[in-house]
């Protein structure tokens, strides 16, 4: 049931940055708005109700993943709250955060630096939901899920919110995703180009002119 997702297609143009407001000094930088906060809102609903339905009643500690999940997790969260006050089901959670660095302009890097982890004995028999906004490759997150495996968990779930259509994809694909997108390079909603359009609520395509503007 939870690996139904939204796929959008590599010709979909998304939609007009004129059909929606954004920060003014992001004009130029950005190609078009391929998914709309509301509907990152409205998707992340759903994602929380999976989420209860499959892990309600158990404890869970969430994993966020910085700085790109803060937003994602955040929202996600404050709608699995929202579900257990309505529901006679609930998941009691903590959330901890960790950092993890592998971007320099819109190239990965090899070395992927795991912060805030070093010490995760606090997971062990535990349930974690793991938070990451976007998975690409998946050679990240592999890394991250032996990562947090050698501190014996009891489960391990991912929720992501987009899943790049990218080659030499390790099919490392979460158990819960929100839209799989063209390989593109995006951002707004926490998603950043070199901390650059954090500020931007809906997840736009940046454009060549803003990733040279940007670019360090």
């Amino acid at each position: 049931m939870s690996n139904i997702h939204m796929k959008i297609s590599d010709d979909w143009p998304g939609y007009s940055l004129d059909l929606f407001s954004y920060p003014a000094h992001y004009s130029g930088d950005l190609d078009c708005v391929i998914i709309p906060h509301g509907v990152i809102m409205d998707r992340t609903e759903r994602l929380a109700r999976n989420i209860m339905d499959e892990l309600g009643d158990h404890d869970i500690v969430v994993l966020c993943v910085l700085k790109g999940g803060y937003q994602f997790c955040a929202d996600l969260v404050d709608r699995i709250k929202a579900l257990s006050r309505n529901s006679n089901r609930t998941i009691p959670m903590r959330v901890h955060f960790i950092r993890l660095k592998s971007y320099l302009n819109d190239q990965s890097t090899e070395d992927l630096h795991i912060l805030g982890a070093e010490d995760l004995s606090f997971l062990a028999g535990k349930n974690v939901l793991i938070v990451e906004a976007i998975v690409g490759t998946g050679k990240t997150m592999k890394t991250l899920l032996k990562h947090v495996e050698a501190f014996g968990p009891k489960m391990i779930k991912v929720a992501g919110l987009l899943v790049k259509r990218v080659p030499h994809s390790s099919a490392c694909v979460p158990d819960y995703v929100g839209f799989e997108i063209p390989n593109r390079f995006v951002v707004g909603y926490a998603l950043d180009y070199n901390e650059y359009f954090r500020d931007l609520n809906h997840i736009c395509v940046i454009s060549e002119s803003g990733k040279l503007k940007y670019k360090i």
